[in-house]
């Protein structure tokens, strides 16, 4: 199959792009994304919550090439055989690239890595993200701008998800740029619009050679049902996924925050009660 735009063999179809043509088409519209929600100024200082996956390594490159500021912040939350490899292949990334990484871990933060406290094959989740968003915040307090790595797939999975939860007050908290709110660095998406196939397709190009493997708590937790649900949909009506994402965005801002923000007693970070739910788990989690 030749590309759409010259005689090269294409390389991705939907679109029908050779290599050259789909990099300039996939830079392209992530710089469009960044202008269209005004993500990031010259001037601001990002942080990119990095964990050595191909989107945050993708969303990392980008950033870096298209002249921002940016540094990297891993969390290390202590998983066997996964969370090393990947920290090792964002390390030499970063050094290759002369950026700035800063690895913080569950285990000095909360006393023991997350394997100690849930065995594998349990659902970890709920723990393992409470920590994850409590040490991005903590951390990145001196960053004008915190970017993740979220694609097209992972925000019509979480729009599905508070769909089926009921959790719809979360939609204010969701979006290609969350709303300023004290306390919270504010959360940017460069990749929002992105499907996963074509970061994989990307990352390929451009040889990052991103280790693949899942987090081993993954694969039975509530998003992984979600996911493979929201997959067998798409596949046999494309268009599923942006269609989702289109009608959240287009609703988006009749939602508010529904909770007074507070400060929480023990380490005053903003929360929603008197202690935080990330220091409510660290006692929980001592105890074990």
């Amino acid at each position: 199959m030749k590309c759409s735009k010259c005689s090269n063999n294409a390389v991705f179809t939907n679109p029908t792009l050779c290599k050259e043509h789909f990099i300039e088409y996939f830079e392209t519209k992530v710089k469009d994304t960044i202008k269209q929600n005004n993500m990031i100024q010259k001037q601001e200082k990002v942080c990119v919550a990095a964990s050595g996956g191909k989107d945050s390594i993708t969303t990392l490159y980008l950033l870096h090439k298209f002249g921002y500021n940016v540094e990297a912040l891993a969390v290390d939350e202590g998983i066997e055989g996964y969370r090393d490899h990947t920290l090792a292949f964002l390390k030499d990334f970063c050094e290759e690239k002369g950026i700035i990484l800063h690895i913080k871990s569950y285990q000095e933060e909360v006393g023991k890595r997350l394997d100690t406290v849930v065995p594998k094959g349990r659902p970890a989740c709920n723990i393992c993200g409470t920590f994850r968003r409590h040490l991005l915040n903590k951390y990145t307090q001196d960053y004008d701008k915190i970017a993740t790595g979220h694609n097209l797939d992972d925000e019509s999975q979480a729009v599905l998800m508070n769909l089926l939860k009921a959790q719809i007050n979360l939609f204010a908290r969701q979006g290609p740029k969350t709303k300023q709110i004290k306390g919270f660095t504010q959360k940017i998406k460069p990749l929002y619009l992105m499907k996963e196939k074509e970061i994989m397709t990307y990352s390929y190009i451009k040889g990052f050679n991103t280790p693949y493997n899942e987090c081993p708590y993954a694969k039975d937790s509530y998003r992984a049902h979600v996911r493979d649900l929201l997959n067998s949909i798409e596949s046999k009506n494309p268009g599923t996924k942006i269609n989702l994402i289109n009608k959240y965005l287009s609703i988006r801002e009749g939602f508010s925050q529904d909770k007074e923000i507070r400060f929480c007693e023990v380490c005053n970070s903003p929360c929603s009660s008197q202690i935080c739910k990330a220091c409510r788990l660290k006692k929980q989690v001592k105890a074990v």
